[in-house]
C-alpha cells in the first residue's frame, strides 16, 4: 500500500456512510413541497373566484400551461445539473428559449378588449409589484429546498445549478400563484410574472453557489 492509498484510507475510515442520491427522491420531495405550497394557498386565500368560468378560456390555458412546461423543464434541469454528468450549458439554453416562445405566443391570446386599453392601464404597476412579490415569497421555501439538495449533490458548475435552481423555484412558484392571480392580460402575466422570476433567479445566482469552492 502507498503513502497515498494509506493517507486516503485513514482519511475516510471515519466517515459515515453516505446515502446514495436519487434524482426520483429529490424530484418527489421537491413535488410534495410544491403541493403543499398549493394546498396553503387554496385554503387561505382560496381560487380565484371566477376560474371555474375562465379556465377554459385562451389566456388562461397559455398562462397554465407554458408555466406548467416551463417549470417541469426548469426541475428537471436543476435536479440533473447536481450530478456531474448532467449538468450542461444548453440544457439553460434550452429553457429560455421556450421561455421566449411562451412570451411569443401571448400575442396569440390577448383579448381584443386588452389590446385597445392604455398600456399603464394594462400593466397596472400597483397591483403587479403585489403579484411580483407574492411569486417571490412562493418562491422562497422551494429555493432553500433545491440549495439544500444542490449541497448534497456534486455539481461541476455550482454557478450553473444555482440558476437553474432559481429558475425552477421562480416558475414553479409563479405556477402555483396562477390560482390565485385574478389577472388576464397577457401583457401583464409577461411582465410581472417575468420580473417575479427574475428577481428569484438572481437571488439563487448569487446565493446558493457561496458554499462551495469556485
Amino acid at each position: 500500500m502507498t503513502s497515498t492509498d494509506a493517507l486516503i484510507l485513514q482519511l475516510s475510515s471515519g466517515l459515515p456512510p453516505v446515502k446514495r442520491r436519487r434524482v426520483s427522491r429529490d424530484a418527489a420531495a421537491l413535488l410534495a413541497l410544491g403541493a403543499v405550497e398549493l394546498a396553503l394557498v387554496v385554503l387561505t386565500a382560496g381560487l380565484r373566484p371566477d376560474m371555474g368560468r375562465v379556465i377554459g378560456a385562451p389566456f388562461m390555458i397559455w398562462k397554465i400551461g407554458s408555466l406548467g412546461v416551463l417549470a417541469g423543464l426548469c426541475c428537471a434541469v436543476a435536479i440533473r445539473s447536481f450530478a456531474p454528468p448532467t449538468s450542461r450549458a444548453r440544457n439553460l439554453k434550452i429553457v429560455l428559449g421556450l421561455a421566449v416562445l411562451a412570451i411569443v405566443a401571448s400575442l396569440t391570446v390577448t383579448p381584443p378588449v386588452d389590446l385597445a386599453r392604455p398600456l399603464m392601464e394594462r400593466l397596472a404597476p400597483a397591483h403587479g409589484l403585489i403579484c411580483a412579490g407574492a411569486i417571490v415569497a412562493l418562491s422562497l421555501p422551494l429555493m432553500v429546498m433545491l440549495g439544500v439538495l444542490m449541497r448534497r449533490a456534486a455539481p461541476v458548475s455550482p454557478r450553473r445549478s444555482a440558476l437553474a435552481s432559481g429558475l425552477a423555484a421562480a416558475t414553479t412558484g409563479a405556477l402555483i400563484f396562477t390560482v390565485r392571480c385574478p389577472m388576464n392580460d397577457p401583457l401583464y402575466i409577461v411582465t410581472w410574472y417575468t420580473l417575479g422570476v427574475a428577481i428569484v433567479s438572481a437571488t439563487a445566482r448569487w446565493l446558493l453557489p457561496r458554499r462551495f469552492r469556485l
